[in-house]
């Protein structure tokens, strides 16, 4: 089976030109948000992966200079006691995108197919009636006029490792790893062959995988978002730069203080 794929071998990116390739991606992506906007659309990005494999900063980097109220970033817990015995899609309903909105979820109704399976928090019936119902419940989407877009995240066992390591020694990190991770990290096949059936079975013409390498993390959010934006229609909007009167009078000025001030922090620009 052919899933979709970004083209080459993505390599590692030096810092100054990730920030300069980044910054010029962002602003199309504003432009997006603005269309995205003017015009109603909904648009839904599935980001998929393994543990570590860069999600959330990936999330970060499409969301980071867009207005907060237009976009939402959806990363559920564990279904409540309610919602397990709810229809199973029913949780991530509530959750698509209205007019004009752009959400990303972070991990998605795949979860059943992915972590659910491996840990053994779903049945191999409920698996299996899941991977019969995504491309229907997905065609639904697709033809109430959403934008679907899943991304797979792919990374390496080697990179999953270090990545592992790192978070354990960074005490800003240390709160991404859970009990869950250290055992999942020992089941790296198992996940293996949990994703390529649910990519066999879920990969459809109105909804299909693209597979990006992200063994480089920074390269691959350049070629995901990169490949989501081309994959967009002519998003151009006519921006809106309306002039700043002058002001009437001197500048006022902010009163602080009154309750509780705080100290001016020193800072030498020289250091």
């Amino acid at each position: 089976m052919n899933h979709e794929r970004e083209a080459g071998t993505v390599e590692k990116i030096k810092g100054k030109t990730y920030e300069r390739e980044i910054e010029s991606l962002q602003l199309e992506l504003v432009a997006m948000a603005r269309w995205a906007r003017h015009r109603g659309e909904r648009i839904a990005i599935v980001l998929e992966g393994r543990d570590t494999a860069g999600k959330g900063g990936t999330a970060k980097a499409i969301t980071e200079h867009l207005d907060t109220r237009q976009y939402r970033v959806v990363a559920l817990p564990k279904p409540s006691e309610r919602e397990q015995g709810e229809w199973y899609f029913q949780r991530y309903v509530r959750h698509l995108p209205s007019a004009g909105e752009i959400v990303l979820f972070d991990r998605s109704w795949y979860n059943r197919a992915g972590v659910e399976q491996v840990m053994g928090f779903a049945t191999e019936e409920q698996v299996q009636a899941f991977l019969l119902q995504v491309p229907a419940f997905e065609k639904l989407l697709v033809d109430g006029g959403i934008r679907l877009f899943k991304y797979w995240l792919c990374c390496d066992q080697e990179q999953q490792e270090e990545r592992f390591a790192e978070r354990r020694e960074d005490p800003l990190k240390a709160w991404k790893l859970s009990p869950i991770d250290f055992e999942a990290r020992m089941r790296y096949d198992d996940y293996t062959r949990a994703r390529e059936a649910m990519l066999a079975a879920t990969h459809t013409p109105h909804a299909p995988w693209t597979l990006v390498d992200y063994n480089h993390q920074k390269s691959g959010r350049l070629a995901l978002i990169r490949n989501l934006l081309d994959r967009l229609p002519d998003v151009s909007v006519p921006e809106c730069h309306p002039e700043l009167a002058p002001l009437q009078g001197k500048p006022s000025r902010e009163r602080y203080g009154v309750l509780q001030p705080i100290p001016h922090y020193q800072i030498d620009d020289d250091a």
